[in-house]
């Protein structure tokens, strides 16, 4: 088994579509390894907050039926194909690590390079699997994170609860 590490995002009823998400996630794979939460200004489009965690799983599955299995559910989620880039989404999943893969399958890049370059998916990824080592800088993902320049992204934990498990709570005010 390895380990599978996903970012989901969205800011379209974020929370209900991170529900849902989750949900389906845990159908599949069993037990899921969640971070918390986090909300985030759009990044490249004026739109909504996004919400985004990370999630990691534990999986033999060949990568093309995950790859499949991840986009159905985006499009169950009400995912609309063929925008741009940086577009508002009901919900989008990444896969940003699979075991020790390096290297293009699947048409993807593993580990997938937006790790390193956006708050967003490093932050939740080292709450979730902060020990996994990038191949590339030999750090760990707890390492990276603690090094980021935080002034490039505003980030911020929120309340969240799912199946009734609170996975994250908001910072005392």
């Amino acid at each position: 088994m390895d380990t599978l590490t996903l970012s989901l995002g969205s800011n379209v009823d974020a929370a209900y579509h991170i529900d849902q998400a989750l949900s389906a996630l845990a159908r599949q794979f069993g037990e899921l390894h969640l971070s918390p939460v986090f909300e985030s200004k759009a990044v490249g489009f004026c739109g909504g907050n996004f919400l985004n965690m990370a999630v990691a799983v534990q999986t033999d599955s060949d990568l093309a039926k995950i790859s499949i299995f991840l986009k159905s559910l985006e499009t169950n989620q009400g995912r609309l194909r063929g925008q741009q880039r940086f577009s508002s989404r009901t919900l989008d999943i990444d896969i940003l690590t699979y075991g020790s893969r390096v290297g293009q399958f699947q048409g993807m890049q593993l580990p997938r390079p937006e790790i390193t370059e956006n708050a967003y998916v490093l932050w939740p990824l080292a709450e979730v699997c902060g020990e996994l080592v990038d191949p590339h800088s030999g750090l760990s993902y707890a390492e990276l994170w603690r090094a980021y320049d935080k002034t490039r992204q505003d980030l911020w934990m929120i309340d969240f609860k799912w199946q009734g498990r609170r996975i994250s709570c908001a910072p005392a005010a």
